[in-house]
């Protein structure tokens, strides 16, 4: 928490996440652009927001792309603001609702916890229930497997896909529909990329929603730093995410 409001102290840096706000994926020289600062300053700038995990970065051949990371801004939310303003839940979170960048979505939280571990919240249905809003998922846990994402409140699946690269316990790689509304449905299908690297004593997981269309209905992502938080909480604490949008569909 203390890198994440050391990070969002400066001016400066909150601009630089509104700039990847409204256009997510931009180059150093595309944010310098911007400001009446040296590359330097900016690129100091870039690495404070991305030691706070509020920046990740992708390589795309030459280019070095930043993307703006919400979860750790939902975890500052989950810790105090849903304790004491429950109802503003939905409001606060217009950071998440509000992402529109074409074709891509990257997440990244820190866990403690081993790649085993994680490993299994992730494919255990079980355990999976507990952080993505009560849905199970049944699943071929082999590359080219089919799974499918279930609620005991709905009549039909809400998702379904491809297993297309599984690798334990550091990476996974799906092909998703999702299924539960007709507007969504509409959209066709997306990627979802695990990727977990061991830091020390705890995980780095990115998740990396891919294959969106300009525009793709924000109900495809905006649900992911809820889930993750709750992935956090869970694997770190025992205990469920109780917040009113986490209990949605529980």
């Amino acid at each position: 928490m203390d890198a994440v409001f050391k990070a969002l102290s400066d001016p400066t840096r909150r601009d630089l996440l509104d700039e990847l706000f409204r256009e997510d994926g931009q180059t150093l020289g595309a944010l310098e652009a911007r400001f009446d600062m040296t590359r330097f300053g900016i690129a100091k700038h870039l690495k404070v927001l991305e030691e706070a995990a509020l920046v990740v970065t992708r390589r795309r051949g030459r280019e070095k792309l930043h993307f703006l990371n919400p979860v750790p801004i939902r975890l500052v939310h989950d810790r105090w603001v849903s304790k004491y303003a429950e109802p503003w839940a939905a409001g606060l979170s217009d950071l998440k609702s509000r992402l529109e960048s074409p074709m891509e979505k990257i997440f990244e939280i820190y866990i403690k916890t081993t790649p085993e571990r994680l490993w299994e919240a992730i494919t255990d249905s079980e355990i999976r229930s507990k952080y993505n809003f009560g849905n199970t998922i049944e699943a071929d846990w082999t590359p080219g497997g089919r799974f499918v994402v279930n609620n005991v409140k709905a009549d039909a699946p809400l998702g379904e896909g491809e297993n297309l690269e599984v690798e334990p316990p550091r990476r996974l790689v799906q092909s998703m529909r999702a299924l539960w509304g007709e507007d969504v449905k509409a959209e066709g299908t997306s990627k979802v990329t695990w990727d977990i690297e061991p830091i020390g004593d705890s995980c780095r997981l990115t998740v990396t929603h891919s294959d969106l269309r300009e525009g793709a209905n924000e109900q495809l992502y905006g649900g992911w730093p809820m889930i993750l938080s709750g992935l956090k909480t869970w694997l770190e604490t025992g205990e469920k995410l109780t917040t009113p949008g986490s209990l949605m569909y529980t």
